[in-house]
C-alpha cells in the first residue's frame, strides 16, 4: 500500500483549518501544502470515487462547499477524513497526500476540464435539482449514479 515505502516523506504537522476548509500538512522533507477539502473529496482514493478499475472513476460534482468534519490517523501511514457530505471511505496515504499537494494545480485543471465536458459544476445543487453525471445520466446533489 502506498505510504509504506521507506522513501515516502512522513507528515510532521497536520492542521485542519475549518473556516477555510483546508488541511495544512508539512512533511519531513520540508514540503508544505494547503489541501482544499474539495480537492481531497473529488480525488478521494475510495472505490466510490475511483471505481474498481481504470475507466470506472465517478466524477464528483457540487463539492465546492464540502468540508472535513473529522480526521483519523490509520496506523503510521494514512489519514481517514470524514467529509461534511458523509463520505468517509477513503484512506489517504502519506504519499497520496504528498502527490495531491505537489500536483494540486494540474489536478484542479483536470477536474475542471472533466466538469466542463460533463456540463457539471463545482457548485452544490439546490436540493432536488439534478446535475449531469459523468455517464450522461442524472443524479441529485452530486451523489453517485446508481443503476
Amino acid at each position: 500500500m502506498a505510504g509504506l515505502r521507506p522513501d515516502t516523506p512522513s507528515p510532521t504537522e497536520l492542521i485542519l483549518h475549518q473556516a477555510s476548509r483546508r488541511l495544512e500538512i508539512r512533511f519531513s522533507d520540508g514540503a508544505h501544502f494547503l489541501l482544499p477539502a474539495e480537492l481531497m473529496r473529488v480525488y478521494s482514493p475510495s472505490a466510490e470515487v475511483q471505481g474498481h478499475g481504470p475507466g470506472q472513476e465517478v466524477l464528483q460534482v457540487g463539492k465546492r462547499e464540502v468540508g472535513i468534519v473529522d480526521l483519523q490517523t490509520v496506523g503510521h501511514y494514512a489519514l481517514r477524513p470524514r467529509f461534511s457530505d458523509g463520505h468517509e471511505s477513503g484512506l489517504f496515504s502519506w504519499d497520496y497526500l504528498y502527490r495531491l499537494g505537489r500536483d494540486q494545480q494540474q489536478l484542479w485543471s483536470a477536474y475542471e476540464e472533466r466538469l466542463a465536458a460533463a456540463g457539471a459544476s463545482r457548485e452544490p445543487a439546490e436540493p432536488g435539482t439534478p446535475q449531469p453525471a459523468a455517464d450522461g445520466g442524472q443524479r441529485a446533489c452530486g451523489g453517485p449514479a446508481h443503476s
